[in-house]
């Protein structure tokens, strides 16, 4: 049995594993899908504090509260960003760190750093609110940015998308102890579509080393392709 925390991206929730998260589940495995503050059935958290620092701690805790160890820490998009803060706080919870279409950064880059042209696209859409910054504002056509085309799908998904502090995109990730970090085992679940974006070296090195799954889908490979995406977080484990 293998435990899995899978960490959503800009603007989403925990809501968007349910599919991936049954059928892990229905295979043995445990599950942790939560939600970062300020998004989801946490919007109502939302305030002017909340940065990148703010969900790293968040999953730290879900890894300290619930005793979590030997952990297939997953990111997606800008979870990537969340999930590398919250393994170099814990390296040695970690089994597996997996970046599922993920942001990929180093030390002192932020998600604007990692993915500049897109984010600062989003930001020309940005409203304040209470005095926060907000970007990734839902609305019907929010589901085909993230590469969702089925109706039904881009229903469900713009009655649960929330907006998102854009200062979380713009904060530099600090990494505190980089060596226990970069020694965890990584893999990369990956868009067809986004490779060629990548760092080539490091795309090439992790399919040399089997640690890189490739499936033809939009950005949200979770929602679009979970059978793919389970099949890859299951392989991983038994490796």
């Amino acid at each position: 049995m293998a435990t899995y925390v899978l960490v959503h991206g800009g603007g989403h929730g925990g809501w968007c594993y349910q599919r991936v998260a049954a059928l892990l589940r229905n295979a043995g495995h445990d599950v942790y899908t939560p939600t970062l503050s300020g998004l989801g059935e946490r919007a109502h958290l939302l305030s002017a504090a909340i940065d990148l620092d703010t969900h790293i701690a968040d999953i730290g805790a879900v890894l300290h509260y619930e005793d979590l160890r030997d952990v297939i820490l997953v990111g997606h998009s800008y979870g990537g960003m969340v999930v590398t803060g919250a393994a170099d706080r814990a390296p040695d919870r970690i089994a597996n760190l997996v970046y599922l279409d993920a942001a990929t950064p180093l030390n002192g880059q932020s998600l604007v750093d990692v993915a500049g042209p897109v984010m600062l696209a989003a930001r020309t859409m940005s409203r304040v609110e209470d005095g926060v910054e907000l970007v990734l504002h839902p609305s019907p056509e929010a589901g085909l940015f993230y590469g969702v085309s089925d109706p039904a799908d881009l229903e469900w998904m713009a009655e649960r998308l929330t907006p998102h502090p854009w200062r979380c995109f713009e904060q530099p990730l600090v990494l505190k102890n980089e060596d226990a970090l970069w020694a965890i085992r990584q893999s990369h679940i990956v868009c067809t579509y986004s490779l060629p974006g990548r760092d080539q070296e490091m795309i090439a090195q992790a399919r040399a080393e089997g640690r890189l799954w490739e499936v033809d889908t939009g950005h949200d490979l979770m929602i679009t392709e979970p059978v793919a995406v389970t099949e890859a977080l299951l392989a991983i484990a038994q490796r």
